[in-house]
């Protein structure tokens, strides 16, 4: 008990633990990004970890400061500080930070969110573990890395069985886009909408479409698109 309420307590033994916490947590976060090549990886999750984790204790430093060595100064000038400022700026900058994680390439697919929120979160965790919250960063820490070990797979499975789908289709011509079209109706599958690229020859781009689609029933996705990839006109489909 005594050495939990130690812990809690500003000293160099909590400061040095909260850090040490910031960098192995916020690592442990960053390694399953990495591992599947987000550009967000193991060092941008621990160094943003760590540096919620600082601005945290430089709050709670100048907190302890102001009402020990610097008293007699604050009172006499009537000194005023509010240590949530510094943990308010950080939510903002990682926002950002975040914010450059997203894209939007060719397919117009956006690439990058789930990093942006995990960059997001990891510093909010930096915030709860600077502050000595170690029961609720327990807990933070387990959820943000259940939401990207495991609820991906839940959130493919969920995504392979809607009937909603949106593809992107390259192909040889623009006259091959009205076979395609029919192809596709010929299935059964009704199509929402198609925004088309022309494409361009001298550097190498094939015409190219994305196509909003839904599906008669529920069904693999990965049939449909073998089913498209049939006509000899498809260079190359995917989903986005």
């Amino acid at each position: 008990m005594r050495i939990y309420l130690y812990l809690h307590q500003f000293n160099l033994v909590s400061v040095t633990l909260r850090l040490f916490l910031s960098m192995l947590l916020g690592a442990f976060i960053g390694m399953e990004r990495e591992r599947k090549g987000y550009a967000a990886g193991l060092r941008t999750h621990m160094l943003v970890c760590i540096g919620a984790a600082l601005t945290v204790l430089i709050s709670q430093y100048d907190f302890y400061m102001m009402h020990t060595q610097w008293a007699e100064v604050v009172q006499r000038y009537h000194l005023k500080i509010d240590i949530s400022r510094y943990s308010a700026q950080v939510i903002n900058g990682i926002g950002f930070l975040g914010a450059g994680t997203i894209i939007v390439n060719r397919k117009q697919e956006v690439k990058g969110i789930s990093t942006a929120a995990g960059l997001w979160a990891s510093g909010c965790m930096g915030i709860v573990i600077g502050a000595g919250f170690y029961e609720c960063m327990v807990f933070a820490f387990l959820m943000i890395l259940s939401c990207n070990l495991f609820f991906s797979k839940l959130s493919s499975y969920i995504v392979d069985k809607s009937r909603n789908m949106n593809i992107f289709v390259e192909f040889g011509e623009m006259n091959d886009l009205r076979t395609i079209l029919s192809h596709i109706q010929m299935l059964g599958i009704h199509i929402y909408d198609v925004d088309v690229e022309r494409g361009h020859r001298k550097r190498g781009l094939n015409p190219n479409a994305v196509f909003l689609l839904k599906l008669p029933r529920r069904e693999g996705h990965a049939q449909v698109l073998e089913a498209i990839m049939e006509l000899e006109s498809v260079i190359y489909i995917d989903e986005i």
